[in-house]
């Protein structure tokens, strides 16, 4: 053999772990394994920052819009009072501009609440009871409305994101004569409390 031929045989022949014993791989490879796991965890432990981040900046909009709302509910609440009770039938111009008016300003209040997250809860007649939207303040007879559901809006409420900020004051239809309160199999507990007690301390605030 040659001195020109040496090389060439020993990179035919060379370790393909680059010189390294088999022990010293396998500890590297442990290594780099180790390190790719510490890798992934530090990405993920981040990306969960991130997360947790961006909903605490969220909840914090969202809680100064709910006590900024509820601030203003009153006034909208006030509006709706006043165009019902407005005379839509006089005659004099200056008393229709001013009941236009307000129903301006109401429309544009509620476009401001829409705009900012806020939605109006304000069931039909006859839609279902739901404990988690609504507070039943009462209940009456109507032949008209199936027993339990909501017969009339007393006063709307307001969700923001999916919270209730304030929840829809009902009345709703008293069970007719010989028939079980929805719900019920005839033991006369409170149909309107169940949802509540099932989920006590729900989203619904009752505070505004």
């Amino acid at each position: 053999m040659t001195d020109d031929e040496t090389p060439a045989d020993d990179a035919e022949t060379g370790d393909s772990n680059g010189g390294l014993d088999d022990g010293a791989h396998e500890r590297l490879q442990l290594e780099l394994a180790e390190w790719r796991d510490k890798a992934l965890r530090a990405a993920a432990e981040a990306e969960n920052t991130r997360r947790r981040a961006e909903k605490e900046t969220n909840d914090a909009r969202a809680y100064a819009i709910q006590r900024f709302s509820r601030d203003l509910f009153e006034a909208a609440d006030n509006l709706e009072r006043a165009l019902l009770a407005a005379p839509r039938e006089d005659a004099d111009p200056a008393v229709k501009n001013f009941v236009l008016g307000i129903e301006m300003t109401g429309k544009a209040l509620q476009s401001a609440f829409e705009r900012n997250g806020l939605k109006r809860i304000d069931p039909p007649k006859n839609a279902k009871f739901d404990p988690h939207l609504h507070q039943a303040m009462m209940e009456q007879p109507d032949t008209d409305a199936d027993p339990g559901s909501v017969v009339q809006t007393m006063q709307p409420g307001y969700e923001l994101f999916g919270r209730v900020v304030r929840p829809a004051m009902v009345i709703v239809a008293a069970k007719r004569p010989g028939a079980p309160p929805p719900g019920d199999g005839g033991g006369g507990s409170n149909p309107y409390a169940q949802a509540a007690e099932a989920d006590a301390g729900g989203s619904v605030d009752t505070k505004a």
